[in-house]
């Protein structure tokens, strides 16, 4: 791939693809990072924005939004375009959470006939600042997975392999599962983010704690079972293992989640408004 040619980032301004967007640029790529509100403008669901997006790009990075599966006739498109390269970003929790839009993703990337790489992280670190913050702040999350150890990866580290497999032959054709360099439960997480903090924080991994919480929140009934079956399954497959990809692939270590916790507690990530 030539160094001047245009990389598209899809999902560029979520927590990966913005940092993707950021390494590409840093290391002197040209790169093109849309949404609804760029220039040209891209937009998921509506197939008239796909043109200006794909114009000029041999390679692209695509992640989805959250419960959005490939649209049809994306790919195609793409390939009409001009891509002949892609980096899918998917889930390492896919098949066990049974998230089938990824999968189905994934397989249709596989069968595209453009050159891919699929990078399936774990858990973020920076979940605890977006999807977990607020839990956090009140003193109390709930995941009903009970004590199993996870294998959460800084966004970072993340955004580094896919840069990898975007910029360089070595991940062609490899569904690559990327974790942090421990196992971890959520428990231990949180207890990691109170000592840092000094605040008294609890973690419900109960199914009766996550049931009553989601209640509160307004969450239908069926939802809540659904999404408790999916966490249950994951809670039943064990402690991971980490994988030690980041360590391979950047030869380096990956960061670990209490250095992730000091850094994100002296930016006042869960400090209290007021």
């Amino acid at each position: 791939m030539s160094l001047d040619s245009t990389i598209l980032v899809l999902g560029g301004t979520g927590t990966v693809g913005s940092r993707v967007a950021a390494r590409l640029r840093d290391a002197g790529r040209d790169v093109r990072a849309v949404s609804r509100h760029s220039s040209p403008r891209f937009d998921w669901t509506d197939p008239g924005s796909w043109v200006g997006a794909l114009g000029g790009v041999h390679t692209m990075f695509v992640l989805l939004p959250d419960r959005f599966g490939m649209p049809e006739g994306f790919l195609p498109a793409a390939l009409r375009a001009g891509v002949r390269r892609m980096v899918l970003h998917s889930d390492r929790g896919l098949e066990v959470m049974g998230l089938g839009h990824l999968q189905k993703a994934e397989q249709e990337v596989r069968d595209s006939g453009a050159a891919w790489s699929i990078v399936r992280p774990d858990w973020f670190h920076q979940d605890f600042e977006t999807f977990f913050r607020q839990p956090v702040i009140d003193g109390r999350l709930c995941v009903p997975i009970g004590g199993a150890g996870q294998g959460f990866i800084d966004a970072d580290d993340v955004a580094a392999v896919e840069v990898a497999a975007l910029t360089s032959d070595d991940l062609l054709g490899q569904v690559v599962e990327v974790t942090g360099p421990r196992t971890l439960s959520f428990g231990a997480a949180v207890a990691s983010i109170a000592a840092a903090t000094g605040r008294e924080i609890t973690f419900d991994g109960t199914a009766e704690g996550y049931r009553e919480t989601m209640r509160a929140d307004g969450l239908p009934d069926e939802v809540i079972e659904t999404l408790i079956a999916d966490f249950g399954r994951l809670a039943a497959r064990g402690d991971t293992r980490p994988t030690g990809a980041v360590e391979r692939i950047l030869n380096r270590p990956g960061r670990d989640f209490t250095d992730y916790v000091a850094e994100a507690a002296a930016r006042g990530v869960w400090r209290p408004a007021g």
